[in-house]
């Protein structure tokens, strides 16, 4: 397997863990509230699979969101949608659905899974910075004939949603920290090699399968009880439900597969570097604006005449 030079090594790694979100949708957390701003812009990644529609089915009825973006990215099933500037339908198998809240917007998301009740898919939080915090709200909703898929010359499979591959670029554009965002599936015995600005954040999310994310080929195998990082055993590597924080020390991240296949997303953006006031399903950059969008919502002002 060839060697790939300035290699970007791992910062901290671990598990995505079990909550409730909503009316009592049962997912896994992969990071959040009291993650930031180790992820700096990234916010909140959620991971929601199940096999039982009792796990999903009550939803996350109409609530605000102001100062971010959210990014639903479905698998399997469909989730039905409706927000305040009148967008509706459903976010099917492969579909995304991109969204800006700027200056306020309130949305519903309730899935409701394939026929044989499976659901899968990835709620990504990105946050805005403080000149666009209040912007015109805007909704992409992109199908997934729409989103390219790639074949690298190493053999990976790449369906690309915001970024470029190989000069191809994904149908998400014009935004606002540099994101991007793909879904890598890697055949067993191969290699994915991608470059990374310098400054930027890049991240990991294992869906199915294993594989190892360093040049180091450093192994992670266990959650050490009460911390939230990895023992180092015997040569492993990281597998399904994990997540994996890049340090910013090199150009290139790198994956290499050996018997197992395995499908990531990989996640990188530049970070804003301010503060970060939060409350539920807002985030702004001082209590007092969380004050008053709030207020707003309690008042019927919080959505902004276009």
């Amino acid at each position: 397997m060839k060697i790939i030079e300035n290699q970007r090594t791992i910062k901290k790694i671990w598990k995505s863990q079990p909550t409730i979100e909503g009316a009592g949708v049962h997912l896994k957390r992969v990071f959040g509230f009291h993650d930031v701003p180790l992820l700096d812009p990234f916010l909140l990644l959620d991971d929601f699979r199940s096999e039982n529609p009792a796990d999903y089915k009550a939803g996350f009825p109409w609530h605000p969101h102001r100062g971010i973006e959210t990014i639903t990215y479905v698998l399997d099933g469909d989730v039905e949608h409706g927000d305040s500037m009148g967008n509706k339908g459903d976010i099917s198998a492969g579909d995304v659905q991109w969204m800006t809240a700027g200056s306020g917007i309130i949305h519903q998301e309730m899935p409701k899974g394939n026929r044989k009740g499976q659901m899968l898919g990835f709620q990504l939080w990105l946050n805005l910075p403080a000149h666009s915090k209040m912007m015109d709200p805007r909704y992409r909703g992109v199908k997934h004939n729409e989103i390219p898929t790639v074949i690298t010359a190493e053999g990976a499979r790449v369906h690309i949603i915001c970024g470029k591959i190989n000069g191809t670029k994904g149908p998400v554009q014009d935004t606002l920290v540099e994101p991007e965002y793909f879904d890598v599936e890697l055949p067993a015995g191969k290699i994915f090699t991608h470059p990374v600005k310098a400054d930027h954040t890049a991240f990991v999310y294992v869906i199915d399968g294993e594989a190892y994310f360093d040049p180091a080929r450093t192994p992670f195998t266990h959650q050490v009880s009460g911390m939230n990082y990895f023992d180092m055993k015997p040569p492993c590597s990281c597998n399904d439900g994990t997540l994996v924080l890049y340090a910013n020390d090199g150009a290139n991240i790198v994956v290499t597969s050996e018997k197992h296949s395995v499908r990531f997303l990989l996640v990188t953006g530049k970070p804003l570097n301010e503060p970060i006031a939060w409350y539920g399903p807002i985030v702004m950059n001082t209590q007092q604006e969380l004050r008053t969008a709030f207020q707003e919502y309690q008042d019927g002002t919080f959505v902004k005449p276009r």
